[in-house]
């Protein structure tokens, strides 16, 4: 019986993945005023099929501002996040806007879909929003089929993916997931966000409003259309496929109710409907974008874990992670890993288990740069 118990016990072992280091390492990958680049923001962190990590961001050339000569960047790893390249321009387009950087990872492939937003750079948010604008804000989408070593020319999607009459329109930015389970199984879901004119709105002073929404591919990109809506008063948005084996997806959402909260919506048929946002008492925020990420299913050994990070105040500061157990319904351990002027960030997770958080940072501005902080799952449990 003690042989069986050792023979049995030892191929229980061999299933168990990696064991995250402990170490516990931050890494300076974009510093602004460094590389031609005035400011660096507006993170995003995906690993591809062949374990290499990708880090896209804004390079803004002269200014930290939303408009203007922005440039979208990108980054890799081949170690787990150790070591990085050199920086590479993936998209320049003059003195024009290209960022809002979204990519999605097909497993069945291994393509890597990288949706993004384009704007003329004389035009700013609020002309766009208002219909005042020289030209509108546009989605396009590139491919890599080799792990993000080369990209496809960015396509313009805007026609399928954005409603006539809504103004601003803005990928993630973050990530995408593929949907795993379901009638939807392979679907992939890019959450995005767009304003729409209301009368009885007031964001700003404007008679408008943010909305959050998603667009998806059922035929591994080749094409993308225009899913379910959430509004009001929803913007950035993130988002995670649910634990219960049927594609349930989980919207959480950057919120304008004035609460300082995050806000959470469901959907039951792949993205294509959205039950009304409700506020996520538990997730402070300062109304700023978050990162919303499974790290493992029920049916690994480290059950159903999901992961959010954002800046955990009423002011953007205090980087904070945290972990739920069941699938971003509550959360019972956190970690602070940057108390100081903190926005947006990104999460991914290693070859070998580690947690990694990109996300801007400084002590003085949250704009100072942008850091990867890698730690292992046992460092926040």
């Amino acid at each position: 019986m003690s042989l069986v118990f050792f023979f049995y016990f030892s191929i229980f072992l061999n299933f168990i993945p990696p064991a995250a280091s402990s170490e516990k390492e931050e890494l300076d990958l974009f510093v602004s005023g460094e590389g031609g680049y005035h400011t660096y923001r507006i993170p995003s962190l995906i690993r591809a099929m062949d374990g290499t990590l990708l880090a896209f961001a804004e390079g803004r050339k002269s200014g930290s501002g939303d408009t203007g000569d922005i440039d979208l960047l990108v980054k890799r790893s081949k170690d787990g996040g150790r070591t990085w390249s050199g920086q590479e321009v993936l998209w320049d387009d003059g003195n024009n806007v290209c960022g809002n950087p979204n990519p999605v990872l097909d497993e069945t492939t291994g393509e890597i879909h990288l949706l993004l937003t384009w704007n003329l750079g004389e035009d700013h948010e609020g002309d766009i929003i208002l219909k005042k604008s020289k030209d509108t804000r546009r989605a396009f989408v590139m491919s890599s089929a080799d792990h993000g070593e080369t990209w496809s020319e960015p396509k313009d999607i805007t026609k399928d993916v954005k409603q006539p009459e809504w103004g601003w329109y803005a990928t993630g930015p973050g990530v995408g997931i593929q949907i795993k389970n379901g009638p939807h199984k392979g679907r992939l879901v890019i959450p995005a966000n767009h304003s729409y004119d209301d009368p009885q709105g007031n964001v700003r002073g404007g008679k408008y409003e943010y909305g959050a929404h998603v667009i998806y591919s059922d035929d591994q990109g080749q094409s993308w259309q225009l899913g379910g809506v959430i509004k009001p008063k929803m913007n950035e948005s993130q988002l995670i496929e649910m634990a219960d084996g049927k594609g349930t997806l989980l919207m959480n959402m950057r919120s304008y109710f004035g609460k300082n909260r995050r806000a959470l919506s469901l959907s039951r048929d792949g993205g294509q409907s959205w039950t009304d946002p409700v506020e996520a008492v538990s997730l402070v925020e300062p109304v700023c974008q978050a990162a919303f990420l499974r790290y493992a299913w029920p049916e690994d050994l480290s059950g159903d874990l999901v992961l959010f990070s954002n800046p955990a105040s009423t002011k953007r500061e205090n980087m904070t992670l945290k972990l739920s157990r069941d699938s971003g319904r509550t959360w019972d351990a956190s970690k602070t890993i940057h108390a100081g002027p903190a926005a947006y960030s990104s999460l991914a997770v290693s070859p070998n288990g580690e947690i990694l958080c990109l996300y801007e940072r400084g002590e003085e501005s949250p704009y100072e740069k942008i850091s990867l902080f890698r730690l292992s799952l046992d460092d926040i449990q």
